[in-house]
């Protein structure tokens, strides 16, 4: 995969669990890369987003209820 259009379609194939799969690994790459090169800019921005993420999603989730 070299853009992320090609990411964006090989992520909309994936079934649910297959996408958590991908998230958890994700997850998981960018905190190695973390304990190798503590203060990191890229895996500090990645994480800041992710924290984002999550909270936008949990907020949409609170006013769907």
């Amino acid at each position: 995969m070299s853009s992320s259009n090609e990411a964006w379609e090989h992520l909309g194939e994936l079934d649910e669990e297959d996408a958590m799969h991908v998230l958890i690994r994700l997850f998981s790459m960018y905190e190695e890369e973390e304990q190798r090169h503590p203060g990191d800019k890229a895996t500090s921005l990645f994480f800041r987003n992710l924290i984002t993420a999550l909270g936008q999603t949990s907020a949409c989730n609170l006013n769907r209820r």
